[in-house]
């Protein structure tokens, strides 16, 4: 049979169609990284929220620090990471590009110092000559390690582990160590069977903030910024969700059996730690205190001090004149009508 060069032209027109398609659908594949901290985010990760809205085929893969999670993206296995502002200064200081996109939380009740019942720790007076322990490069790392050296004491004076959480939670209940600076689901394991002495939001007080964000590499919030204001957007409507509706975030509801099916723990527990956050909305996270404000970024300049404080530490060997180029406001800016 005999094709015409019409129906021919027709054919190669299709093919060419779905070769572009099957293209496209190849580029739009993300891998994700998150860690096990109680978000209300984390709910999209369990219902395909985070897949469906953005319209893209999402690898989620859980870590257990944003150490690791820079390692990975430094790597070229990921593209969109869940971190703390330590481990970002760190990573940043050291050339990696990536830019923070979403703040999930700032400095809070969530991640906290807790010491073991019978460690003799009763007040911040009393840690000279104990041992603690924090997950390494991580903000409760750093929020430690500068507590320690506001209360005049060094790690002479107090020998601090850079361990995994899991690491620390098995210490601890061992008596190996007298206290850990961790957050959920270690902070409530730790908890059981000893009391918060600080909080990072005492910390961040004493001069020494944190924050948890959502960083992109720069290469892909380039190529698929459509992707980050996406993602942001089921970020907003879960938090928004929280804000207004505690019912549907409490120990029995859909929600909190999801976030404990996604991040383990229990519904009870994932509901409680969901209490101690401090979260941010996007206009407030769009303005110059954090993520806009190019030089004046508030965010950046906590980049900037946690990295001079961690050259104090001899932690990173160089500090960057400006963090600014790591943040940016453009997935939480309301469109204009």
């Amino acid at each position: 049979m005999k094709i015409s060069n019409a129906l021919r032209g027709a054919l190669y027109a299709a093919l060419a169609f779905a070769a572009a398609a099957t293209a496209e659908a190849a580029d739009r594949k993300v891998t994700v990284a998150y860690q096990t901290d109680a978000l209300p985010s984390s709910v999209a990760i369990a219902n395909g929220d985070f897949a469906k809205t953005t319209g893209y085929e999402i690898d989620f893969r859980k870590f257990n620090s944003g150490a690791e999670i820079f390692a990975a993206i430094a790597s070229g296995d990921v593209q969109v990471g869940y971190v703390g502002s330590s481990p970002f200064a760190a990573a940043t200081s050291r050339g990696l590009d990536v830019k923070a996109f979403y703040l999930s939380s700032i400095s809070g009740i969530d991640e906290a110092l807790v010491v073991r019942n019978g460690s003799g720790i009763e007040s911040l007076n009393d840690l000279k000559g104990k041992k603690l322990a924090a997950a390494p490069v991580s903000t409760d790392h750093y929020q430690l390690l500068a507590l320690i050296k506001s209360l005049g004491l060094t790690e002479k004076d107090v020998q601090v582990f850079a361990i995994p959480q899991p690491e620390i939670v098995a210490g601890y209940n061992r008596g190996d160590i007298d206290g850990g600076f961790v957050w959920d689901p270690a902070l409530t394991e730790l908890k059981k069977n000893g009391k918060v002495l600080v909080t990072s939001k005492d910390v961040a007080d004493k001069g020494a903030p944190t924050f948890s964000a959502w960083v992109a590499t720069s290469a892909f919030a380039s190529e698929n910024p459509d992707f980050l204001k996406g993602f942001a957007s089921v970020i907003n409507k879960n938090y928004a969700s929280f804000a207004s509706d505690k019912a549907a975030w409490g120990p029995d509801s859909e929600n909190a059996k999801l976030l404990a099916k996604t991040l383990g723990g229990t519904a009870e527990q994932q509901a409680a730690a969901l209490k101690n956050l401090s979260l941010l909305t996007p206009d407030v996270q769009a303005s110059e205190a954090w993520l806009g404000g190019g030089e004046k970024s508030g965010a950046a300049k906590i980049l900037k001090d946690t990295a001079q404080f961690l050259k104090e530490q001899g932690k990173v060997s160089d500090v960057l004149d400006s963090y600014a180029a790591f943040v940016t406001p453009d997935a939480v800016i309301a469109p204009s009508n």
